[in-house]
């Protein structure tokens, strides 16, 4: 008898076409290039156009590897003609075209109509979709030699994509979403209203209906005021970026890169992997990464500012960011976990709030990168982006974000290491706490500071696709959600009073929510003879406000899964809230071979001999 192997789950990543240059944004310290765009279109007068721009003209200028059928034609009436090509690669602005043969109306100069569907993956969230546009080539050539050379066609949109998704369906979705956001919010507001009615048959659960709904309602008002702190030019602090790395060996070496690769000042950006013990390939993976970049970058710096450390011993998560702040140079230190990318402006944006003295923390955006893998990845989108964009910034109203994100957050220095033995050695009912750390390390900082977020200030990271991993994944957040939340209810009533209020409610509510359901799903219908109508009808109102709010900001087909996400919660996730209640003490990572997961195994191995020799039977 066999156990068959699982197959692994192949990741849906949106691939950029590798530059020629392995750090194509940072800035020349010798000024031999200076470019907009990654095709190298020189920009002498760069200055003198706005940071927001410039930053438009890199993202619309990105190519994408592709492998999509496009349909050429040309000509009209009888003379109308059709060619089958394959796009190799496609950018906001073009698409690079694989041509099946050689033909005189495929000619630099040449105008065609262009028919395509963009699939989902290739490009960035919201340009998936069919294309019908005008295109002129810009050039031909032939690549590869021989027999195996293949007749290559760039072609030039007369309208960038933007521009024609904004008219033909990003424009529909933005007035649409809004106001079937606004109608949604009517009806939520009718529904509560409906429940003082019902006061005196049941005061605390029609109380708890009104208060979860202005609770959210009020998050999505705050977080549609939400703007970031705008980015000034003359505010370049030192930053250290510290990579924790565990058995990451398939992805640290993208990190490494898009940490490294950033535009922002080179004298003041230095990049510290610290290697955790890795039990995989992942220490040669990131010296081979670090040798790459000291080669071929030299003249960037690299080797006085991206280096390597091993700890003696596996600490954990923790033990390797404290020793990685210990080592940093500068005066704010950068959180980046080894499964994350970074825009290549997200330092640039992620700094610009500390320009406040009182602020001591700041966490950028995370999106999902693998959101394309299949129907988990793209709940976890959705969930991810309504997460950062409405829930993070609306606490960032009040200076008072509650957690920092792992996968990019920043703090000072100096904070850091006051905290750092408290951090390290935290206990929670005498159990080492090995997990949350970055809703501790947030707790630590908020008692005293301000934190905030910076919606700009993007990375993107690898989110679980596997069922299994994805429920132990949620345990741990919930377990350290509720150890944490404990803390801070300790000294959040100090801050902002709005801001207090709205931190209690966010922890009664989610608490309460298995009683609330149980209570409208079972109990109601099987004591009462009343079909949870109203019930229902507010929970299809709650994923619609989630849903349209990913349709008004990302423009994305995306947007239906918020529907999903909510039910999925209520039937799935939501129970395991009470799990947590009772368990919320463990350790034990789940995901991760930690000395607390090891010494669990062990434990249960050594509980499951003890069982098996006592049932044993002697002959």
């Amino acid at each position: 008898m066999f156990r068959r192997k699982k197959k692994q789950t192949d990741e849906v990543l949106t691939l950029p076409r590798s530059d020629r240059r392995i750090l194509s944004n940072v800035p020349d310290p010798e000024q031999i290039r200076r470019s907009v765009d990654r095709r190298g279109s020189r920009d002498n007068d760069a200055d003198q156009f706005s940071s927001d721009y410039l930053e438009r003209m890199r993202k619309f200028s990105l190519r994408y590897e592709a492998d999509f059928p496009v349909l050429l034609t040309w000509g009209k009436g009888k003379n109308r003609r059709k060619l089958k090509t394959k796009a190799v690669d496609v950018s906001s602005t073009g698409l690079l075209l694989e041509l099946p043969f050689t033909t005189d109306h495929i000619q630099p100069g040449s105008k065609v109509s262009m028919h395509f569907e963009i699939p989902a993956g290739t490009m960035p969230e919201g340009f998936e979709s069919k294309v019908d546009i005008e295109g002129v080539v810009v050039r031909t050539f032939e690549r590869g030699t021989g027999r195996e050379a293949v007749t290559m066609a760039a072609f030039e949109f007369t309208n960038p994509l933007h521009e024609y998704f904004q008219r033909r369906r990003w424009g529909y979705s933005v007035y649409t979403a809004s106001g079937l956001l606004l109608l949604a919010a009517v009806f939520v507001l009718l529904l509560r209203a409906e429940s003082i009615i019902y006061f005196k048959y049941n005061f605390l659960l029609y109380l708890y209906s009104l208060i979860a709904a202005a609770f959210l309602l009020t998050r999505y008002l705050f977080g549609s005021l939400y703007r970031d702190v705008p980015v000034n030019p003359d505010f370049t602090p030192g930053v250290s970026i510290i990579i924790p790395c565990f058995n990451e060996e398939k992805w640290i070496h993208r990190t490494i890169i898009s940490c490294i690769n950033q535009d922002y000042p080179v004298d003041k950006l230095e990049v510290i992997v610290v290697d955790d013990r890795s039990t995989d390939r992942s220490a040669e993976q990131i010296q081979k990464t670090i040798d790459l970049l000291h080669q071929e970058a030299d003249r960037f710096q690299t080797k006085e500012r991206l280096r390597m450390h091993i700890l003696p011993e596996n600490g954990g998560k923790r033990e390797a960011l404290v020793q990685g702040v210990r080592m940093a140079k500068h005066d704010l230190v950068v959180f980046v976990d080894s499964d994350s990318f970074l825009d290549p402006l997200a330092i640039k944006h992620l700094v610009q709030p500390f320009q406040d003295p009182r602020m001591g923390g700041v966490a950028g955006r995370t999106d999902v990168e693998n959101k394309y893998t299949n129907s988990i990845t793209k709940l976890q989108t959705v969930r991810y982006y309504i997460a950062f964009r409405i829930m993070k910034a609306a606490e960032s109203w009040f200076d008072s974000v509650t957690c920092l994100s792992g996968p990019l957050s920043c703090y000072k220095k100096r904070l850091v290491l006051k905290h750092a033995d408290a951090w390290l050695n935290q206990k929670f009912l005498g159990q080492p706490a090995t997990f949350g750390d970055d809703r501790s390390m947030t707790n630590f900082i908020l008692k005293t500071h301000r934190t905030a977020y910076q919606d700009k200030a993007i990375c993107s990271t690898i989110v679980p696709s596997e069922m299994n991993v994805f429920l132990k994944q949620q345990m741990r957040w919930k377990r350290s959600w509720l150890r944490e939340s404990l803390r801070a209810a300790g000294f959040i009533w100090r801050k902002e009073p709005f801001m207090a209020l709205f931190f209690y409610i966010g922890v009664i509510v989610p608490i309460a929510a298995p009683l609330i359901v149980l209570y409208n799903l079972l109990y109601v219908p099987i004591f009462h003879h009343v079909f949870p109508g109203t019930f229902l009808m507010g929970l299809l109102l709650m994923s619609l406000l989630m849903s349209l709010a990913h349709l008004l900001f990302r423009k994305s087909k995306l947007w239906v899964f918020g529907f999903v996400f909510c039910f999925f919660y209520e039937m799935v996730l939501l129970w395991q809230m009470p799990v947590a209640w009772f368990t919320f003490w463990k350790s034990t990572w789940g995901t991760r071979e930690t000395p607390q997961d090891v010494e669990a195994r062990n434990k249960k191995a050594a509980r499951k001999n003890r069982k098996n020799t006592k049932t044993e039977v002697p002959l």
